[in-house]
């Protein structure tokens, strides 16, 4: 089951999202905020049992709850054709959180025909709920905690356009490589 993501006529979604919310935005149909309330009824919980290491606090052992982001995200109508498998490969999700840290995945890894990967927005950890803290988002299959955003600020989503070629006056100033 799947909610669509509430479009706030008071607060683009470019601005800062109120406390507790979160917006999604980018190449997408239907960008708008989202609150840990409304993953937890709108979406189905779905529960990873993790181990992680932290760089500063060490191993890290936890129980999350939440929808899989692609379920979210999909509600919010990603600017690709779902049955082009090509087209879906070229887009990126990247993940701001409250404290400043962000990451940035593939579709591709959470798209079923390619890497599946579980990834949740949490809505409870260690059976808490994050209403008060924030929706984080875990990758279970990270051994490392990098990608892990707490109090997730905001969700973008697109396919970024290289130049189909190097512009000239970049491409003598560049080095030859050197072969392993």
């Amino acid at each position: 089951m799947s909610r669509p993501i509430a479009a706030s006529p008071a607060m683009p979604v470019t601005a800062s999202a109120p406390p507790g919310s979160f917006a999604v935005w980018g190449d997408v149909a239907a960008p708008g905020l989202l609150t840990v309330a409304g993953l937890r009824e709108g979406w189905e919980q779905h529960r990873a049992e993790v181990v992680f290491d932290c760089a500063t606090a060490g191993p890290q052992h936890h129980t999350f709850a939440g929808p899989l982001l692609r379920e979210v995200l999909a509600a919010a109508r990603p600017g690709f054709d779902s049955a082009r498998r090509k087209e879906r490969s070229r887009f990126l999700v990247a993940v701001n959180g409250g404290d400043g840290h962000h990451t940035v995945l593939s579709w591709a890894e959470l798209d079923a025909d390619f890497g599946n990967a579980p990834v949740l927005l949490a809505t409870r950890m260690d059976d808490v709920d994050l209403d008060t803290a924030g929706t984080q988002l875990v990758v279970p299959s990270d051994r490392c905690g990098a990608r892990y955003v707490s109090a997730v600020t905001g969700i973008w989503i697109g396919s970024p356009r290289l130049p189909a070629r190097l512009p000239e006056p970049l491409l003598p100033a560049l080095p030859v490589l050197p072969v392993a």
